[in-house]
């Protein structure tokens, strides 16, 4: 699908913005990551890009693709429009491509193609297995700072994730985080309300197995609420945010062996096991039961993303919402990120890259669009408006932001990978009482480390 805003296309001047980026991959090693790192079947067009050359209109003529679809891309639609207007306004061809495995794949392939389009939208996760065999060309920090966008306009760990091997490879749109989302009138006859009818803060495993209890005697139904059963990220999701909580860290160096806390890793599995005990908090939810039994009253709070907020603010319950209790004593929440990027371009234009720097600095400040999703702008100019502050209940989660905790940062992790699912598969087996906590996290280690036994096909 093609979205066309033709408002304006001003001839530009040339600017930096070169590649410098590592070797092009080959097709045949590309093909390989591609399969290995997103499971996904190539289409045939992948290979050349499926956009018309963008050549034609002039440098700000800009081919965009992004994965956004449903009401984030009318969002898209209606920042583009915006940026599209006046003298200087750019001429945006724009691409939707389903969410999932094949985006990446075809992403990838159509960077060593040589047809890629001048920006991308990329989850912030998958970029290690991008930028270092040459699929992105980095951005020009100067050039950025010309339009107004410098590193102290983002969280700090977001920015530095941003880079590989010194470069930045990617510019932050949003974070996405895992939160809570609760009934404010269940939460305050549970007493979970602060004097500013906030959730007060559950920052133990005692304090958050108490207010399940608390919260299923106030709503009459359960308390907590989660899906997970056959859901290809859910179980990771929360493992991981839990996880990063404990202060334990866990890494996949190329060759492994995976370094992962057995005892941090087994205290967060036993807690997921007591919090969903099949009966204040139930323990066999898919992804869709669990939003329709909060939606219906059957439940006082919800664990899942923050990008799900139109969802519920649609059922018509009293929403609250807070970022992932720091239920091991720090800060942190699985999360993730839409990034801007550069595709590798073996010979930029380099006015049309010039004007691709500041498509991107025109759409990051027009992203308090974007935060009536529920996202939260990775531009800090904009959560620091007024206008931000007053979004409901978006500003009462915004400093998740600054814990958000990303996959490890390998070829073969992030949003829409086999290893998401992988690690999910003995999470639920512990969930459902298939299989003990330690049995859960053996496997869950061994699945790693089988996964850093093959080869790195970015290297």
């Amino acid at each position: 699908m093609s979205v066309d805003h033709p408002l304006g296309h001003p001839p530009g001047a040339a600017g930096r913005g070169g590649s410098g980026a590592p070797p092009r991959l080959g097709r045949r090693r590309l093909l390989g990551l591609g399969l290995a790192g997103a499971g996904a079947a190539l289409a045939p067009w992948a290979l050349g890009g499926c956009a018309s050359p963008a050549s034609a209109g002039g440098p700000s003529h800009l081919r965009v693709w992004d994965p956004f679809s449903g009401g984030d891309g009318m969002l898209m639609d209606e920042m583009i429009a915006d940026v599209s207007g006046g003298r200087d306004g750019f001429r945006i061809d724009r691409t939707i491509l389903e969410w999932g495995p094949s985006y990446y794949t075809k992403l990838a392939m159509a960077a060593a193609g040589g047809r890629p389009p001048e920006v991308a939208v990329l989850h912030l996760s998958r970029m290690a297995g991008y930028a270092p065999g040459g699929l992105l060309d980095p951005f020009d920090p100067d050039l950025l700072a010309e339009f107004g966008i410098t590193e102290a306009d983002f969280v700090p760990g977001l920015w530095e994730r941003a880079h590989h091997d010194g470069r930045l490879y990617a510019v932050p749109l949003d974070t996405h985080p895992f939160v809570v989302f609760y009934d404010t009138g269940i939460a305050d006859r549970a007493g979970l309300l602060d004097g500013e009818g906030r959730l007060v803060a559950l920052d133990s495993p005692e304090a958050m197995l108490a207010a399940g209890a608390d919260l299923a005697d106030a709503g009459g139904g359960a308390g907590i609420l989660f899906g997970h059963v056959l859901d290809p990220a859910q179980n990771w999701r929360l493992f991981h945010g839990l996880y990063a909580q404990t202060g334990a860290t866990f890494t996949l160096p190329d060759g492994g062996p995976p370094g992962i806390d057995a005892d941090a890793a087994l205290r967060v599995v036993t807690f997921m096991c007591d919090l969903f005990d099949g009966r204040v908090n139930p323990n066999n939810l898919d992804y869709f039961g669990a939003m329709a039994a909060f939606n219906g009253g059957r439940g006082g709070l919800v664990m899942m993303g923050e990008w799900e907020l139109p969802t519920l603010a649609a059922a018509g319950r009293p929403l609250g919402a807070a970022p992932f209790p720091p239920v091991f004593g720090r800060p942190g929440a699985f999360a993730d990120s839409h990034s801007f990027v550069l595709p590798h371009q073996e010979n930029p234009d380099q006015a049309r890259r010039r004007e691709a720097h500041r498509y991107v600095a025109e759409i990051l400040r027009r992203s308090l669009t974007w935060a009536s999703a529920g996202h939260i702008p990775a531009y800090q100019p904009v959560t620091a408006d007024p206008a931000y502050r007053e979004l409901e209940p978006q500003s009462s989660y915004v400093t998740a932001a600054e814990s958000a905790v990303l996959d490890p940062p390998t070829w073969f992790t992030g949003a829409g990978s086999t290893f998401q699912n992988e690690m999910c598969q003995p999470l639920q087996a512990a969930l459902l009482g298939d299989a003990s906590p330690e049995a859960a996290v053996e496997q869950l280690i061994d699945e790693c480390a089988q996964l850093l036994d093959q080869p790195n096909p970015v290297v």
